[in-house]
Protein backbone atom coordinates (compact mmCIF):
# COMPACT_ATOMS: atom_id res chain seq x y z
CA UNK A 1 0.00 0.00 0.00
CA UNK A 2 0.76 3.38 -0.94
CA UNK A 3 -0.14 6.13 0.69
CA UNK A 4 -0.53 9.48 -1.46
CA UNK A 5 -2.49 12.84 0.43
CA UNK A 6 -4.29 14.93 -2.06
CA UNK A 7 -5.88 18.45 -1.60
CA UNK A 8 -8.51 19.25 -4.36
CA UNK A 9 -9.11 22.79 -5.38
CA UNK A 10 -12.18 25.02 -5.37
CA UNK A 11 -14.25 24.54 -7.71
CA UNK A 12 -13.15 20.88 -8.46
CA UNK A 13 -16.01 17.82 -8.92
CA UNK A 14 -14.82 15.87 -5.51
CA UNK A 15 -15.52 12.71 -7.81
CA UNK A 16 -14.12 13.33 -11.08
CA UNK A 17 -10.76 14.76 -9.16
CA UNK A 18 -10.09 11.97 -6.88
CA UNK A 19 -10.79 9.24 -10.18
CA UNK A 20 -8.07 11.55 -11.42
CA UNK A 21 -5.80 11.59 -9.08
CA UNK A 22 -5.73 8.15 -9.10
CA UNK A 23 -4.69 7.49 -12.65
CA UNK A 24 -2.65 10.48 -12.40
CA UNK A 25 -0.41 8.74 -9.52
CA UNK A 26 -0.76 5.22 -12.35
CA UNK A 27 -2.81 3.48 -10.27
CA UNK A 28 -5.42 0.94 -10.64
CA UNK A 29 -6.94 0.39 -7.55
CA UNK A 30 -7.46 2.64 -4.18
CA UNK A 31 -9.34 3.35 -1.09
CA UNK A 32 -10.37 6.88 0.28
CA UNK A 33 -9.14 6.66 3.92
CA UNK A 34 -10.62 9.46 5.17
CA UNK A 35 -11.25 12.81 4.10
CA UNK A 36 -12.33 16.42 5.20
CA UNK A 37 -13.02 19.75 3.77
CA UNK A 38 -15.75 22.20 2.24
CA UNK A 39 -18.13 22.03 -0.35
CA UNK A 40 -20.50 24.47 -2.27
CA UNK A 41 -23.64 22.47 -2.59
CA UNK A 42 -23.75 18.28 -2.78
CA UNK A 43 -25.44 15.57 -4.56
CA UNK A 44 -25.67 12.53 -2.62
CA UNK A 45 -27.69 9.72 -2.77
CA UNK A 46 -29.87 8.64 0.43
CA UNK A 47 -30.30 4.93 1.18
CA UNK A 48 -32.84 3.08 -1.04
CA UNK A 49 -33.14 6.05 -3.63
CA UNK A 50 -32.84 5.83 -7.35
CA UNK A 51 -31.99 9.59 -7.43
CA UNK A 52 -29.60 11.65 -6.00
CA UNK A 53 -30.76 14.73 -3.65
CA UNK A 54 -29.21 18.47 -4.51
CA UNK A 55 -27.87 20.16 -0.89
CA UNK A 56 -27.24 23.45 -1.39
CA UNK A 57 -25.14 26.27 0.64
CA UNK A 58 -21.99 25.84 2.33
CA UNK A 59 -21.32 22.46 3.78
CA UNK A 60 -18.25 20.92 5.97
CA UNK A 61 -16.80 17.25 5.16
CA UNK A 62 -17.03 15.36 8.21
CA UNK A 63 -16.26 12.01 6.70
CA UNK A 64 -15.44 10.65 3.27
CA UNK A 65 -14.15 6.88 2.62
CA UNK A 66 -14.47 4.70 -0.47
CA UNK A 67 -13.35 2.92 -3.20
CA UNK A 68 -11.64 4.17 -6.96
CA UNK A 69 -10.97 3.05 -9.90
CA UNK A 70 -9.93 4.43 -13.32
CA UNK A 71 -13.60 3.28 -14.74
CA UNK A 72 -15.28 5.39 -11.27
CA UNK A 73 -15.60 5.63 -7.65
CA UNK A 74 -18.09 4.58 -5.19
CA UNK A 75 -17.73 6.97 -2.55
CA UNK A 76 -20.11 7.84 0.89
CA UNK A 77 -19.74 11.03 2.67
CA UNK A 78 -21.46 12.69 5.87
CA UNK A 79 -21.60 16.42 5.40
CA UNK A 80 -22.68 19.63 7.87
CA UNK A 81 -24.75 22.77 7.48
CA UNK A 82 -24.42 26.10 8.45
CA UNK A 83 -26.82 24.98 11.85
CA UNK A 84 -25.22 21.81 12.45
CA UNK A 85 -27.15 18.97 10.80
CA UNK A 86 -25.44 16.41 9.67
CA UNK A 87 -26.40 14.20 6.69
CA UNK A 88 -24.77 11.22 4.58
CA UNK A 89 -24.93 8.91 1.91
CA UNK A 90 -23.64 8.09 -1.50
CA UNK A 91 -20.87 10.46 -3.69
CA UNK A 92 -22.83 11.76 -6.60
CA UNK A 93 -21.14 13.59 -9.52
CA UNK A 94 -21.73 17.42 -7.98
CA UNK A 95 -20.16 17.60 -5.67
CA UNK A 96 -17.86 20.84 -5.56
CA UNK A 97 -14.99 21.80 -3.86
CA UNK A 98 -15.68 25.60 -1.69
CA UNK A 99 -12.40 26.28 -0.32
CA UNK A 100 -10.43 22.76 -0.03
CA UNK A 101 -10.80 18.72 0.27
CA UNK A 102 -8.13 16.97 1.68
CA UNK A 103 -7.90 13.67 1.12
CA UNK A 104 -5.76 10.57 2.07
CA UNK A 105 -5.88 7.82 -0.53
CA UNK A 106 -4.46 4.25 -0.18
CA UNK A 107 -2.99 2.95 -3.40
CA UNK A 108 -2.70 -0.59 -3.88
CA UNK A 109 -0.18 -1.76 -6.16
CA UNK A 110 -0.56 -5.52 -7.66
CA UNK A 111 -4.67 -4.88 -7.32
CA UNK A 112 -6.90 -3.83 -10.52
CA UNK A 113 -10.68 -2.86 -9.18
CA UNK A 114 -13.64 -2.10 -11.77
CA UNK A 115 -17.41 -1.72 -11.79
CA UNK A 116 -18.97 -4.35 -13.43
CA UNK A 117 -22.86 -5.14 -13.40
CA UNK A 118 -23.94 -7.67 -10.24
CA UNK A 119 -27.22 -9.12 -11.85
CA UNK A 120 -27.79 -9.84 -7.74
CA UNK A 121 -27.85 -6.37 -6.93
CA UNK A 122 -28.83 -4.32 -10.38
CA UNK A 123 -25.68 -2.39 -10.18
CA UNK A 124 -22.23 -2.09 -11.23
CA UNK A 125 -20.19 -3.24 -8.37
CA UNK A 126 -16.69 -3.96 -7.48
CA UNK A 127 -14.47 -6.29 -8.82
CA UNK A 128 -11.36 -6.73 -7.22
CA UNK A 129 -8.11 -8.71 -9.12
CA UNK A 130 -4.73 -9.29 -8.49
CA UNK A 131 -1.69 -8.78 -10.66
CA UNK A 132 1.99 -8.62 -10.56
CA UNK A 133 3.15 -5.66 -8.95
CA UNK A 134 5.42 -5.33 -11.82
CA UNK A 135 2.31 -4.48 -14.33
CA UNK A 136 0.70 -2.17 -11.25
CA UNK A 137 3.43 0.28 -9.77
Amino acid sequence: MHALPVRLAPGQDLRAALVDAVVSAGAQAAFVLQGIGSLDGAQLRYAGLPQPTALTGDLEILTLAGSVAPDGAHLHMSVSDAQGRVLGGHVAAGCTVRTTAEVLLALLPGHVFSREFDPATGYPELTVRQVSAAVNP
